[in-house]
């Protein structure tokens, strides 16, 4: 059963109300989180428009076969987007399982995967990472399109609570304590043509799930995207991770992180958050707990600014995952809820 709260506000665009779907979607992440998003949604809209599908996806990964490929070729990191063409692939399980071929590690491709590889190829032989995407798009067969959200070569940076600082996406992933602020170099990044756009033309916006420092807020951070997040007159929803991370946001809870993201947007961008409100099995989640990890929840009775949809997101399996189409059906279903209320959180 979904149950929906919060305090609203006039939505800019009320029309929406008698749309059956949204009809441009963009969502931002990177990780994990984004491509599940992606799947679920590319099974529930209509794509046979280029821009009714836009995923936004974070390059600062600095490990692994797309820190190898961008130290020795000096191109963005291609592994998220890799993962997001096999996720809107129209053949997952055949060409996307040959773009996700990892090579064994006594090879001297060792940690490397064909898509990463031939990623590499094309922005070689095409002089642009851009095109190397659409064309990977085109022998995939992808629904929507993927941009990268940035096409210079940025490094994330964090200020921790004793004011040390930590530079690199791993090393902010392992280093195990708070942070106060996350920054980028170079701070004036350019998005990539499209990027703004897409998110100024949307009808819904999606953010997460995915780690808050490493998958979310590097996208926030590249110059316009606070803005645009603020000025469109798109749904934005925040997707909530299952459980709490570890390091570097141990401690937080979804309040936290919606001010977190919009205190380094720049602006009130969240307007509902989609939390999980199944429970895992107990053996599945006494795993997460040995390692310090709980279930992220809405706190009860505590009302917010961003709308609250709960409902069963919750795949199978011993992993905490979110389900592809039960994410999907949530982010729909949050979206024709708000519409039908023709409201807004936050906009006067």
């Amino acid at each position: 059963m979904t149950t929906m709260t919060g305090v609203g506000r006039t939505i800019s665009n009320p029309q929406a109300a008698t749309l059956e779907l949204p009809g441009r979607v963009v969502a931002l992440g990177g990780g994990t989180g984004l491509p599940t998003v992606l799947r679920g949604l590319r099974t529930r809209l209509s794509t046979d428009r280029s821009d009714s599908l836009t995923a936004i996806v974070t390059v600062s990964d600095d490990g692994g076969s797309s820190g190898r490929l961008r130290k020795t070729l000096g191109l963005p990191p291609p592994g998220d987007i890799r993962n997001c063409l096999v996720a809107l692939s129209e053949d997952e399980h055949l060409l996307g399982a040959l773009f996700q071929h990892r090579y064994g590690s006594s090879s001297e491709l060792g940690g490397h995967s064909v898509g990463n590889l031939i990623l590499a190829a094309l922005t070689e032989q095409t002089g642009c990472f851009v095109k190397a995407i659409e064309l990977s798009s085109r022998v995939l067969r992808t629904a929507g399109r993927i941009l990268p959200v940035t096409r210079q070569n940025i490094t994330l940076e964090a200020e921790l609570e004793d004011g040390a600082r930590v530079v690199g996406e791993s090393a902010i992933n392992n280093c195990g304590r708070k942070i106060r602020r996350l920054s980028m170099n170079p701070g004036d990044a350019e998005p990539t043509p499209g990027v703004i756009d897409s998110i100024l033309a949307a009808d819904l916006v999606v953010l997460g799930p995915g780690s808050l420092h490493t998958s979310v807020l590097p996208n926030i951070l590249v110059g316009g995207v606070g803005a645009a997040l603020h000025e469109t007159n798109g749904l934005v929803i925040l997707v909530a991770n299952l459980v709490s991370e570890r390091g570097e946001a141990a401690g937080l809870d979804l309040i936290d992180h919606i001010a977190t993201i919009e205190e380094h947007a720049g602006y009130p961008v969240v307007d509902a958050v989609l939390v999980n409100d199944s429970l895992p099995r107990p053996e599945v989640l006494e795993r997460y707990q040995v390692e310090g990890a709980t279930p992220l929840v809405w706190p009860t009775g505590v009302r917010h600014r961003a709308q609250v949809v709960q409902r069963a997101l919750l795949a199978g399996g011993m992993k905490l995952r979110h389900d592809a189409e039960m994410t999907a059906s949530g982010l729909i279903e949050t979206w024709r809820l708000h519409c039908a209320t023709a409201t807004r959180p936050g906009q006067p």
